[in-house]
């Protein structure tokens, strides 16, 4: 993925690439469920590193797996690289952390992203103050093993009620998180630039006095205004 499209992305909110979804057929491209844990902290664009967990088995959730290296969360702290997003399919499950503030120091000193789950944290108001965006279900004190096991990396998961494959998209910000298919990034990047240029246009055009009919959406006569409006407001 191109670097100026994910910061081009990046400055584009989440409320205008669904719309730009929309406009594609996508609908169900927002992550129900995962807020911002600290709204100061909460903009990022990066490419999705995946975590499975599946529901607990008392054979398989034992404590002991937390100290193997290869059990799929402790392996993802170690390799997803810098600059991706971890995003955990927790099943909506909010009974137990998926992670909690000593993993989330780890993974912002390794220079991640951001961490994205349809489950809880643990140590919520310490994750909450690292300065790594943190996208989750609130917080909750049981550890993930009461409830989850770590099944699987890299692989197609469900987060939120949404398909995530490894190397989407991920975009976050103060309404929540979006998911936008790779291969559509480029061209959602550049529509969704120009779709906040003309609501930026839109917006002053209301604040101004004029009504909503014709304006929002635009008429004819108002994206020729707008084209006008580029033409001496916009630096090339």
């Amino acid at each position: 993925m191109k670097p100026e499209v994910l910061k081009q992305l990046g400055g584009i909110s989440t409320a205008t690439l669904t719309m730009q979804l929309l406009k594609r057929g996508l609908r169900n491209c927002f992550i129900v469920g995962a807020r911002p844990l600290n709204p100061s902290t909460c903009h990022f664009a990066a490419q999705a590193y995946t975590l499975r967990f599946i529901p607990m088995r008392e054979d398989l959730s034992r404590v002991e797996v937390l100290g193997d290296p290869e059990y799929p969360p402790r392996k993802a702290v170690e390799d997803i690289p810098p600059g991706q997003a971890m995003v955990i399919d927790a099943r909506g499950e909010t009974g137990a952390g998926v992670i909690g503030d000593i993993l989330a120091a780890r993974l912002q000193e390794r220079g991640i992203a951001a961490i994205v789950s349809d489950g809880p944290v643990r140590d919520g108001v310490a994750v909450a103050a690292g300065s790594l965006p943190v996208f989750c279900a609130g917080s909750a004190a049981p550890a993930s093993l009461n409830v989850h096991f770590g099944a699987d990396l890299q692989c197609p998961i469900a987060c939120g009620g949404v398909a995530i494959m490894p190397g989407d998209i991920l975009v976050g910000d103060s309404d929540g998180v979006v998911v936008v298919p790779q291969a559509m990034a480029e061209e959602i990047a550049n529509d969704g630039a120009e779709q906040e240029r003309l609501e930026e246009f839109l917006k002053k055009r209301v604040e101004a006095g004029h009504p909503t009919i014709g304006t929002y959406p635009p008429n004819a006569e108002t994206l020729r205004a707008y084209e006008d409006w580029k033409a001496t407001n916009l630096v090339s």
